[in-house]
């Protein structure tokens, strides 16, 4: 069983940074892709950014590329993912989630199998 845990939101002015760390345990078979989600309220969850577990290939959607860079640390087991320039508008739930989505579902929250308890961000004007 993969157990996933995130940390590093909380409360920031726009402009500032953060940086979001998701701790994985467990066994992980075959090439997973670690991935951040967020959902602020009243909106449907979105995704962020990808990263293929050992590997250096990552991915973006639009809302994450520019300002966000995913990353990870093999030896730690964990994801990591910087937010720079934050604005009020970035302020959600962030979610980590590790599966093996084909590349036509990798936003799509259903194709991931495990789900951290999220960390809340909110960046103040």
């Amino acid at each position: 069983q993969v157990q996933l845990v995130e940390s590093g939101g909380g409360s920031v002015q726009a402009g500032g940074s953060l940086r979001l760390s998701c701790a994985a345990s467990g066994y992980f078979y075959g090439s997973y892709y670690m991935a951040w989600f967020r959902q602020a309220p009243g909106k449907e969850r979105e995704g962020l950014a990808a990263i293929i577990r050992g590997s250096n290939t990552k991915f973006y959607t639009a809302s994450g590329e520019g300002r966000f860079t995913i990353s990870q640390d093999n030896a730690k087991n964990t994801a990591y993912l910087q937010m720079n320039s934050l604005t009020p508008e970035d302020t959600a739930m962030y979610y980590c989630a590790a599966g093996n989505p084909t590349p036509s579902r990798r936003w799509q929250g259903s194709a991931y199998n495990f789900w951290g308890q999220g960390t809340q961000v909110t960046v103040s004007s």
